[in-house]
């Protein structure tokens, strides 16, 4: 059974930091390419981050552009995806959803991520 599991949620004040988890099982998703995602209330699922299979390649949002970091560990049974938050934002606040893709080249377009986590909610107060 395919799972995707994030973790790491949670309330923080703005300025602060939080690390959300991503655990992926259930098949193998060492070649798969990776990505975070976020939808606030009212407005459709952003892209974050993406992450290639390799970790070789990442690519941001121009909004969380040098405050976000991805970053991945390709363990043999479950592949764990990382999504460090520094110097959060009010606007920052979101449910946040781990992905893996179909396709190669760490795309932005929600349309080919074919496996979803349930989401993690990130709440930054002002």
């Amino acid at each position: 059974q395919v799972q995707l599991v994030e973790s790491g949620g949670g309330l923080v004040q703005a300025g602060g930091s939080l690390r959300l988890s991503c655990a992926a099982s259930g098949r193998s998703f060492r070649r798969s390419d990776m990505g975070w995602f976020r939808q606030a209330p009212g407005k459709e699922r952003a892209f974050v981050a993406s992450i290639s299979w390799s970790g070789s390649s990442t690519y941001y949002a121009d909004s969380v552009k040098g405050r976000f970091t991805i970053s991945r560990d390709n363990a043999m049974n479950t592949v764990t995806v990382y999504l460090q938050m520094n110097s959060l934002k009010p606007e920052d606040t979101a449910v946040y959803y781990c992905a893996a893709a179909r396709t190669y080249g760490a795309t932005p377009r929600p349309d080919d991520y074919d496996y979803w986590g349930q989401g993690t909610q990130v709440t930054v107060s002002s």
